[in-house]
């Protein structure tokens, strides 16, 4: 199929006042070919969502897999951040997590739902991030088990501390995650210090399926860039949406 068949999208931009922030927030809402409001659908949460639409390309590569791969049409919001704090908001240990945590799951989701026919049940709301997206996302699945049961994490920073909170945990059986880690992601410097991000996916595989959690795991050649990680969501995302 010609590409030009994905690249011709429906993308509505939104504006939501947090109280839990005290600012707007941006959103973007991708609608499937075909869209129809009197059926439902599926939804992907993307942290980040700015770069999942510009350089993850999320929207045409969901075209494809909706049009060639057989994917069930869903429903992709990219919430945006501003990078100058991003690190504050999705980190465990950011001065901004917790009011992000509480803008994520009980603004933007109820936000969404009353606009859009989402399927409201956990299985079919899937929450995904690159690096400390994937970590925040983790998080939100933590906190919010009537929520979030289904993380596609892309490099997810599980820094130290996110590792502890996993670990206190005692029953993940309710959660599936898919995660994916470059190889050459083993020396990376971050603005809080240099990580080896392989090892750290290996440490929170391990304990995430320790307690319970069913984990598709895989590890490929890549670096910490978008350029991988464009290269792995189609994967990740028919993990997930596969008919």
């Amino acid at each position: 199929m010609n590409d030009s068949v994905f690249l011709k999208r429906t993308i509505v931009k939104h504006n939501l006042w947090s109280e839990s922030l005290g600012e707007d927030r941006k959103l973007r809402v991708y609608l499937p070919p075909g869209y129809n409001e009197l059926l439902s659908y599926p939804v992907v949460y993307c942290q980040d969502g700015e770069e999942f639409f510009n350089f993850g390309r999320i929207a045409t590569t969901a075209g494809r897999l909706i049009l060639e791969e057989g994917a069930e049409p869903f429903i992709i919001v990219g919430v945006e951040v501003n990078v100058a704090v991003r690190t504050q908001e999705y980190a465990p240990f950011g001065t901004r997590f917790d009011q992000y945590l509480t803008c994520f799951a009980e603004e933007i989701i109820p936000y969404i739902e009353e606009n859009y026919p989402i399927r409201r049940t956990p299985s079919e709301r899937i929450v995904a991030g690159d690096s400390l997206g994937g970590s925040v996302s983790l998080h939100l699945a933590l906190r919010y088990p009537d929520l979030f049961t289904r993380v596609l994490s892309l490099s997810g920073a599980f820094y130290p501390l996110t590792l502890e909170w996993i670990e206190d945990e005692t029953d993940l059986s309710r959660l599936e995650i898919n995660m994916v880690v470059g190889m050459q992601e083993r020396d990376y410097q971050t603005d809080t210090g240099i990580y080896d991000f392989v090892q750290l996916n290996r440490d929170a595989k391990k304990l995430l399926e320790e307690r319970g959690a069913k984990v598709d795991y895989r590890e490929k050649e890549g670096r910490h860039i978008w350029g991988f990680w464009q290269k792995e969501l189609p994967e990740s995302l028919l993990y997930f949406l596969n008919a």
